[in-house]
């Protein structure tokens, strides 16, 4: 095709598959004028702005704006855009970065909403649990009248600097410790957690007792004090940490009060004598 083929402003949107609007405003911003003006006043372009089309097309597609692509346009040079494509890549790759960590967020939030969904919500049971990866942050200080909100933010700066490439959009639960447990102090967590296919810390494979209650963020000490009976009057015993989650809460239930809430005690069947 010769590039003094001329096409008129219709045409030539068509053959380049954009707009007769977007053309013109490329011809009023000074990115793209057309190569003539018939006496009508009409604008043709040749066959040569292909590539004009082309690189606009590209640098947009890379996240690139109007301006930028007009000033890259006025100076560009294989130098310049060598430059402008391996800065491009580097944010592709950022991107990719994220949206795989978006993903695997999305498939643990899925994961937990449907286990919750299938739950017996009036039963207490003891089932063995494979292990899970998740990341367990330190003992929460609760000192000088440090509250659990305190805590909890001290966790997710702790998981900001310790693990700056694991996304912290995860929810956050508490883990209570054996001592606690058998102590009936459920009222603020020994450690927070959350789960992460990239954490490095492990809920352990173990046998647990797991029940479920309905209520906000806290109201848990009615069902702890029921799983403490149940686990005593099966033969079994506590050997571990308690779970506390909440895996139906604000992103699925609208009412706070009708929160689903999972504790699960990790727990072995009681020695003789």
């Amino acid at each position: 095709m010769s590039n003094h083929e001329v096409f008129s402003i219709n045409e030539f949107a068509k053959f380049t598959r954009t707009t007769r609007d977007t053309l013109l405003y490329y011809d009023s911003i000074g990115l793209l004028k057309p190569v003539s003006r018939g006496e009508n006043k009409y604008r043709y372009y040749s066959s040569g702005q292909l590539g004009v089309i082309n690189l606009i097309r590209t640098c947009q597609e890379l996240g690139m704006s109007l301006t930028e692509i007009k000033k890259l346009s006025a100076r560009r040079t294989p130098a310049v855009v060598d430059q402008l494509l391996e800065r491009q890549i580097e944010l592709i790759d950022g991107k990719i970065s994220e949206w795989v960590r978006a993903r695997k967020l999305l498939h643990v939030l899925k994961q937990t909403i449907h286990y919750a969904m299938d739950a017996d919500e009036n039963a207490i049971s003891v089932q063995f649990m494979p292990a899970e990866a998740i990341v367990l942050g330190e003992l929460n200080d609760y000192s000088q009248g440090r509250t659990v909100n305190a805590a909890l933010l001290s966790f997710y700066y702790a998981c900001k600097d310790k693990y700056p490439d694991i996304g912290l959009n995860y929810s956050v639960w508490g883990m209570f410790s054996e001592d606690r447990i058998k102590r009936r102090d459920f009222i603020w967590p020994s450690r927070f957690y959350f789960y992460n296919p990239e954490g490095y810390d492990i809920k352990p494979a173990a046998l647990y007792a797991i029940g479920y209650t309905r209520g906000d963020y806290g109201e848990s000490a009615d069902l702890y004090e029921r799983m403490l009976e149940y686990i005593d009057a099966n033969g079994f015993e506590i050997c571990g940490p308690a779970f506390e989650e909440y895996p139906l809460n604000e992103m699925c239930i609208a009412e706070e009060k009708n929160y689903l809430m999972r504790i699960m005690i990790v727990v072995r069947e009681r020695k003789n004598g």
